[in-house]
């Protein structure tokens, strides 16, 4: 299956997808399935589909919490920085890579 015939399947899932977003869930159903002739199949492809969205939501969900931590991490005075508070940007960092590695797609590292 190219990029195009997936594109176009995605498109009938959801047609009220602008063009990013189409091109956005190709990326990340490629990065999601070892083959993606295996997405040929409906029910293959909707599964597929289900997984990726709700890796995505989670992932932009742990990415909106770590920025408002590290918000209000970067109004305390950086010269007092305490255990806690490596903690939190050890924990962005690894949002980060799960972000990360849903769009290039290798493994994640452990930090």
């Amino acid at each position: 299956m190219t990029c195009a015939e997936l594109a176009a399947r995605i498109e009938l899932l959801q047609p009220d997808a602008l063009p990013r977003d189409v091109a956005r869930m190709c990326l990340l159903l490629a990065n999601t399935v070892p083959d993606l002739a295996t997405l040929r199949d409906e029910t293959r492809l909707a599964v597929a589909w289900l997984h990726t969205g709700w890796r995505l939501q989670s992932a932009a969900d742990q990415h909106a919490a770590m920025t408002e931590e590290l918000e209000r991490l970067a109004q305390q005075d950086a010269s007092r920085i305490s255990p806690d508070q490596v903690r939190v940007l050890i924990r962005a960092i690894k949002v980060q890579s799960q972000v990360l590695q849903l769009y290039v797609g290798h493994p994640q590292v452990e930090v």
